[in-house]
Formats: structure tokens, C-alpha cells, sequence
């Protein structure tokens, strides 16, 4: 491709171009197939920093999922202690769907370098962990169950989110090819 090539004319079907600067311009959004890609990524990766949210909370927090007291409250009939497991699964099952929904976001991206691309999705995701921590507290301990976290709770609580979005961001931002790491 000629570096003169305007990036409105590039072929579509590439996913890098060459722009008229002579700086290789990565392409994110305007393809469907690219687009479902990214969200697909997002959702295994929502997955993958659920349970590694999860991992880190437990031994620390020591206490249930707030999705088991969300069932508890209004759909179960029983105490939040029965539904352990149904309140991991939830969770686990909006991570990946947090995670779905920052892929579809970050296919809608357009970065200059693959570079700026992969720092992009590290510091969009540390920001949109947070704001997901931020409406745990907010929405879902204090105006859905009317609960408040302690101070330590609280830091366990961002600090998992953080880990969420981080993973998320890595996995969104790494090479999707298998081979050698170490080039």
C-alpha cells in the first residue's frame, strides 16, 4: 500500500493502514467481523478477570458475593448463605458481560500504533473497573441492598475491581496469535 493512501480509501478487509504520515494506523471499528471479534475477546476476558477478581476477594473479604444477597433479596426466598453458588455464577456471568460490553467499546477505537492501542485498552479498562467498582458501591450495596462496606471491605472491593478491568485490558490488548512471545 503506497504511503500516500488516504486512510478514508484503505481496503476495509485490512486491519492496520498505512497513513499518509507514513505512521502505521491500526484500525479498530467499522467492521462487523472485527467488531464481533473484540467482543468475543471482551467476554473470555470478562470471564477470565471475574474469576480472577474472585480469587483475590474471597480469602480477603470473606464474605458472599453481593449477587448472593441480590438474589436473596429480590428473587429467593431463603438467606443469602443458600445461594453461594448461584450468586457466583451470576457474577460471574455480569463480569463476562462487563467484559462483552468494554470489547464492543474498544472495537469502536481508532489507535494510531499498535502501541497506543495496547496502552489504550490497559488505561480505558483500569478507568472502566473503576466505574464498575464505583456502581457496586453506589447502586448495588447502597441502594439496592441499603448496605454500606467497612473501610477494609471498600479496599478489597476497588482493589478487585481494579483487577478485573486490568485483566481485561491485557487480554483485550494482546496478541491474538500463539508462537514466540520473546521476538
Amino acid at each position: 500500500m503506497d504511503d500516500q493512501t488516504d486512510a478514508s480509501t484503505v481496503d476495509r478487509s485490512s486491519d492496520s493502514t498505512r497513513h499518509a504520515s507514513g505512521r502505521d494506523r491500526i484500525r479498530i471499528g467499522g467492521l462487523g467481523s472485527h467488531t464481533a471479534r473484540e467482543v468475543f475477546r471482551g467476554l473470555i476476558g470478562g470471564l477470565i478477570a471475574s474469576v480472577l477478581m474472585s480469587l483475590y476477594r474471597f480469602p480477603l473479604f470473606r464474605a458472599l458475593p453481593p449477587t448472593s444477597e441480590f438474589w436473596a433479596t429480590y428473587i429467593g426466598e431463603e438467606e443469602p448463605e443458600e445461594y453461594f453458588r448461584v450468586g457466583l455464577v451470576l457474577h460471574l456471568l455480569y463480569g463476562t458481560a462487563a467484559g462483552g460490553v468494554f470489547g464492543l467499546g474498544f472495537s469502536l477505537l481508532d489507535f494510531r500504533t499498535e502501541r497506543d492501542r495496547r496502552f489504550g485498552a490497559i488505561a480505558l479498562s483500569l478507568g472502566y473497573g473503576l466505574v464498575l467498582s464505583l456502581f457496586g458501591t453506589r447502586v448495588v450495596f447502597e441502594r439496592l441492598l441499603d448496605e454500606e462496606l467497612d473501610p477494609d471491605e471498600a479496599a478489597v472491593f476497588h482493589v478487585g475491581h481494579v483487577i478485573y478491568g486490568l485483566t481485561v485490558g491485557t487480554w483485550l490488548s494482546s496478541r491474538e496469535e500463539s508462537g514466540d512471545v520473546y521476538e
